[in-house]
């Protein structure tokens, strides 16, 4: 089944990330500021439930939705339950780590797709562009589980052939009644036939990506095991009098055989697997700086499909002016054979007890 986080395709997507968010979204770009403040009691609704298949995953574990309802026109509630320790999204200095909210707004996506606007099953979704946000001290871990709720309101939509082919969500998430961030995406949606047609030659068979590069240090990315490390180092420049590896710039590490990152086969790297090697390569240029530190946000855009055939160029520099309030920026770019594939700035906050 196709995993929704695909990067999109260069012949749909080719403007910077800015530029594209300023031409597809009818909202300001920038989300909503995450404070943790008490928001609108939501209205009651029987709540349905999510089929697994719903959600493109192959492991019930790994289903993190637990519910939905219509909430009005374009509008649905979702409710998701995370865990308090996960295997690969574990817990970052004492809080919850903030990639399961994207896995939460990921999983949406194809639910919404699928029980809202009857998508078939087997129709890829694509990502173009993803901004999301959280308050730190709203990721806190309790005791046990914690509850998530999504308010989505869809906009922007748009059909081909009486079926959806793209629209743009805006997502208010709570914990307990109160804010926990606030998220913007845009994807579209494609019949496999259109699909191939986009993929054209490119379409690497799944498992045929040769031998796994080595991993860069875990602890350099913020990781405990080298097997969820996303990032090698960068080959050496060619030719070089001493060969010495670029600073900040590392070569994307695909492991099909993860059980996160590749629930199933795919045909391209996922939009996951991009997001979690911009949050390494973040953590990695802060890291001499020392100190913990936690992602409060990411504003991504994806321009082209990642290829298995072909090496992909992580590089990241620190943005000149912090944000916000003495934050540390870090943008993330994705090269593939010259052409950006993926961009994304990774906001970190000073990890408090």
């Amino acid at each position: 089944m196709p995993f929704v986080s695909h990067a999109q395709n260069a012949a749909q997507t080719t403007a910077p990330a800015t530029a594209q968010a300023t031409a597809q979204v009818t909202a300001p770009t920038a989300a909503p500021s995450a404070a943790w403040t008490v928001a609108r009691t939501a209205p009651t609704a029987r709540l349905r439930h999510v089929p697994q298949e719903f959600v493109h995953k192959r492991v019930g574990a790994e289903v993190l939705l637990t519910g939905w309802a219509p909430a009005g026109e374009d509008r649905v509630t979702v409710t998701a339950r995370w865990p308090r320790g996960h295997a690969f999204y574990a817990p970052v200095s004492g809080r919850h780590d903030p990639m399961l909210l994207a896995e939460t707004l990921r999983q949406s996506i194809p639910l919404i797709s699928h029980a809202l606007y009857d998508v078939p099953l087997g129709h890829h979704l694509i990502w173009q562009h993803f901004t999301f946000e959280v308050a730190s001290g709203a990721m806190f871990l309790d005791v046990g589980p914690m509850n998530v709720e999504l308010r989505i309101t869809c906009g922007d939509i748009a059909r081909r052939g009486g079926r959806l082919a793209a629209l743009t969500m805006d997502i208010e998430i709570l914990r307990d009644g109160r804010r926990l961030g606030t998220a913007h995406t845009r994807f579209s949606s494609h019949a496999p036939a259109i699909y191939r047609r986009l993929r054209g030659d490119r379409c690497t068979p799944p498992g045929d990506t040769g031998p796994l590069a080595p991993a860069v240090r875990p602890a350099l990315v913020g990781r405990v095991h080298a097997e969820d490390v996303v990032l090698a180092p960068a080959p050496m420049p060619v030719p070089a009098p001493i060969p010495v590896p670029a600073p900040h710039q590392w070569q994307l590490r695909v492991d099909q055989t993860h059980p996160i990152l590749f629930d199933h086969p795919v045909d391209h790297a996922p939009g996951m697997l991009l997001l979690e090697a911009a949050r390494q390569a973040a953590h990695a240029v802060q890291s001499p700086l020392g100190g913990a530190v936690f992602p409060i946000r990411f504003e991504s855009a994806f321009f082209r499909y990642v290829e298995f055939d072909a090496p992909c160029l992580i590089t990241a520099h620190v943005e000149p002016t912090a944000y916000p309030e003495g934050n540390l920026s870090v943008s993330v770019t994705a090269l593939q054979e010259d052409n950006e594939a993926f961009s994304c700035r990774v906001t970190l906050a000073r990890a408090t007890p």
